[in-house]
């Protein structure tokens, strides 16, 4: 097929199944249109002419990985808040966005590459995001009688009868294994169930509701999705009779009690001035957790100013050291909708006047919203952490749908709209106050 030609999504196709009065609806992948009149080339040729990457593997990697470091710690200053917690999977966020991404042209592109720091062309990203992403499930496949797992998955989720360009999907299949599927956004409610289920499905139940009510609508054109999940033991476990009540001191001079675990061993271990770091290792050694504890009385300015390059020197300076550690069990659960996040960034055009025309020849599409949730559950026996990312796109031209709640004092007015003559204006401050005397 010619660059650029669109490939045609074949109607929806529901298989209704009645058991015992329940009615499922199930979506299948879409399936390109065939070239008639041209012989099929072999799969793999058709990548190496349609994605040629000239960098060797390492480049592509390290840059790569540098981007989405810098990334990670852009978006954690952006959603630091010293009053709630913060968990989010940078990977995941990554992932989506650069399927998005794909489909990026023209000014859109420029700021989605500025903003997730994709320093690399098109086809070399893509390369490399598909490169570690088989090397990280990989080595998510653990050793025998180990108990580790990490596994991550793609979907790309588009309104049945669309139009999609041969080359974006295909980007899409080839690196990042998600292969397009067909669901009908005029039934929002059924759609949604389809999208959460896969969600629910990729992240051990863990993330329920990653696309939240009322968000799909009928003009919702395509929504990418990623999932990554992980589990754990730890190298070395923390024995539960060494876990006892003691207290959390809080940022605001106040504590809890929580259960603290307690364990004696060689670990990663960095001390600069204002700040400890420890690093765990889980089995199988190639994933761990890095503690970062700053000073009493320095959280906020290290947690609101963390950088990429003041992460990487704490990381280089971790060297192997005796420590007995006292390490907090906890379980959280997060949600968020990054649109706005993600335009303080830097990058208003792609939820705006945005051209996505990668993705299906036109210029009708833009984000509607990031929505990313995850899940960490940390004990003594190892880690639990989950996530997934929605990236959902809608039509140019659909009715905006705003949030406007007046919950606050507001004025008002009254007005003669062919001679713009004010009639009568006024204020609430109290709905309840009643009749002024």
């Amino acid at each position: 097929m010619k660059p650029g030609r669109s490939t045609v999504i074949p109607p929806l196709s529901v298989i209704i199944i009645l058991l015992t009065g329940l009615t499922l609806a199930a979506s299948r992948p879409l399936v390109a249109a065939p070239d008639v009149g041209r012989p099929a080339l072999d799969p793999e040729e058709l990548k190496l002419r349609r994605f040629p990457t000239t960098l060797p593997d390492s480049l592509r990697l390290q840059s790569l990985v540098a981007g989405n470091n810098r990334f990670a710690c852009d978006l954690q200053r952006q959603l630091y808040d010293p009053r709630r917690n913060l968990f989010y999977s940078p990977w995941s966020l990554s992932q989506a966005l650069a399927m998005t991404y794909a489909g990026a042209r023209g000014e859109t592109e420029t700021q989605m590459a500025r903003v997730l720091h994709f320093a690399l062309p098109q086809p070399e990203l893509h390369a490399a995001f598909g490169t570690l992403g088989r090397s990280l499930t990989r080595g998510g496949e653990g050793k025998a009688g180990e108990e580790f797992r990490l596994q991550s998955a793609n979907a790309l989720w588009a309104q049945a009868g669309s139009h999609l360009r041969e080359d974006f999907h295909l980007c899409l299949e080839t690196h990042y294994g998600a292969l397009p599927r067909q669901v009908d956004f005029r039934r929002p409610r059924v759609a949604r169930d389809l999208i959460n289920q896969w969600g629910r499905d990729h992240t051990g139940g863990r993330i329920h509701e990653l696309i939240p009510p009322g968000l799909l609508n009928p003009e919702t054109a395509l929504v990418l999705t990623n999932a990554i999940y992980f589990k754990a033991a730890w190298l070395h476990a923390f024995h539960p009779a060494a876990t006892h009540p003691g207290l959390f001191q809080l940022l605001d001079g106040g504590s809890v009690e929580v259960p603290l675990m307690s364990r004696r061993g060689m670990m990663g271990y960095s001390e600069i001035p204002d700040l400890k770091a420890v690093e765990l290792l889980y089995a199988g050694e190639r994933i761990s957790l890095v503690v970062l504890l700053p000073a009493v009385g320095e959280f906020k300015r290290f947690a609101g100013n963390l950088t990429a390059e003041h992460l990487a020197a704490v990381l280089a300076d971790l060297k192997p050291a005796g420590v007995q550690l006292t390490l907090p069990k906890f379980k959280l659960g997060t949600e968020y909708r990054l649109r706005e996040p993600l335009m303080q960034l830097g990058m208003p055009r792609p939820f705006g006047n945005a051209d996505f025309s990668g993705m299906d020849g036109t210029r009708e599409l833009f984000i509607r919203e990031v929505c990313h949730a995850a899940f960490i559950d940390l004990d003594e026996e190892g880690t639990e952490a989950t996530a997934a990312t929605a990236v959902v796109m809608e039509r140019k031209g659909a009715p905006a749908e705003h949030t406007f709640r007046i919950d606050r004092p507001f004025l008002f007015l009254i007005r003669d709209r062919a001679s713009g003559t004010i009639l009568f204006m006024g204020q609430v401050v109290n709905p309840l106050a009643g009749e002024e005397k």
